[in-house]
C-alpha cells in the first residue's frame, strides 16, 4: 500500500466513499501527527502518522487481531444478529480488502479467533501442511465412557456423512464431563460431531489456543492488534 494515495487509503480503510472522504481532506480533517493538514493526492508511506478528526488513522492493509469471542456471536457479516463486527470499530467491516475470520466459531462456541486482510498469512494459518494445533476446552452432557482418547488418537474415526479419517486428535481428561481436546484440522464443527460419534453432547465449548497464541488475558469482546513477533509465536518460529 505504499504510495497510495490517501484519498483511496481512508475509503479503503472504511471511513466513507469517495465523495465523503473529500469532505474530511476539505475540512483539514486528516493532518499528520504534527497537526500539518494532509490532502487527498498526497501519498502515503508506512512510516507516516496520520490523524482523522484528531483520531490515529486505523491500522493499514495487513491488519491481523485477535478476538476473544463470546457465545452468541456469528462469524459472519451478512447474518442477522449479533456479529462479530459489532465487536469491532464500525469501519473495519467495510475495510478493503475485507478484514475476513481465519475460519469459524459457531455461535455457541467461545474463545480465541484470529482475523486478517492478508490474504496471504490467512492461507498460511489454514494451510493443512502447518498442522497448526487448535486447542478446545469442553463440556459435555454425560459421562465419559472412557475409551474417548484412544479412539480419537487412531485416526480412524469417521463421522457421520463422510468418508475419510480424521487426523488424530488429543484428548486430555480433566473430570467425568470436561475435557480438552487439541486437533490440527478444522472440519464442520469437528469437536460436536466427535463427541456426538461416541453418543455425547457437547454442552459448552471454547477455544483456548491456535498454535503458539493464547488469549493472554483477554475478556470475552475485547480484542488486540498482532504484531510481527505475535506471528511468530503463532507459528512457533
Amino acid at each position: 500500500m505504499a504510495g497510495v494515495k490517501l484519498l483511496k487509503l481512508l475509503a479503503n480503510l472504511g471511513y466513507g466513499s469517495r465523495k465523503s472522504v473529500m469532505t474530511l481532506f476539505r475540512d483539514g480533517a486528516v493532518t499528520d501527527a504534527q497537526g500539518e493538514v494532509m490532502y487527498a493526492d498526497d501519498t502515503w508511506e508506512p512510516e507516516m502518522q496520520l490523524l482523522v478528526d484528531g483520531e490515529p488513522m486505523d491500522p493499514p492493509p495487513g491488519l491481523s487481531l485477535m478476538l476473544y469471542k463470546p457465545t452468541g456471536y456469528t462469524c459472519s457479516s451478512k447474518d442477522i444478529g449479533r456479529l462479530i463486527y459489532d465487536l469491532l470499530p464500525p469501519r473495519y467491516k467495510l475495510r478493503s480488502p475485507a478484514l475476513s475470520s481465519v475460519g469459524r466459531l459457531d455461535k455457541d462456541t467461545s474463545g480465541l479467533l484470529l482475523m486478517t486482510d492478508d490474504g496471504q498469512l490467512l492461507h498460511r494459518i489454514v494451510a493443512p501442511k502447518k498442522h497448526l494445533p487448535k486447542v478446545y476446552q469442553v463440556t459435555l452432557a454425560e459421562d465419559l465412557r472412557g475409551d474417548e482418547a484412544e479412539l480419537f488418537a487412531a485416526g480412524t474415526l469417521v463421522l457421520e456423512g463422510e468418508t475419510t479419517p480424521l487426523k488424530p486428535a488429543e484428548l486430555i481428561v480433566h473430570g467425568p464431563r470436561s475435557a480438552e481436546l487439541t486437533l490440527t484440522e478444522g472440519r464442520y464443527h469437528q469437536v460436536r460431531r466427535m463427541f456426538a460419534a461416541t453418543g455425547n453432547h457437547v454442552t459448552a465449548l471454547h477455544r483456548s489456543r491456535i498454535g503458539g497464541l493464547d488469549l493472554q488475558g483477554l475478556e470475552p469482546g475485547q480484542w488486540r492488534t498482532l504484531g510481527s513477533a505475535d506471528i511468530e509465536q503463532l507459528f512457533g518460529e
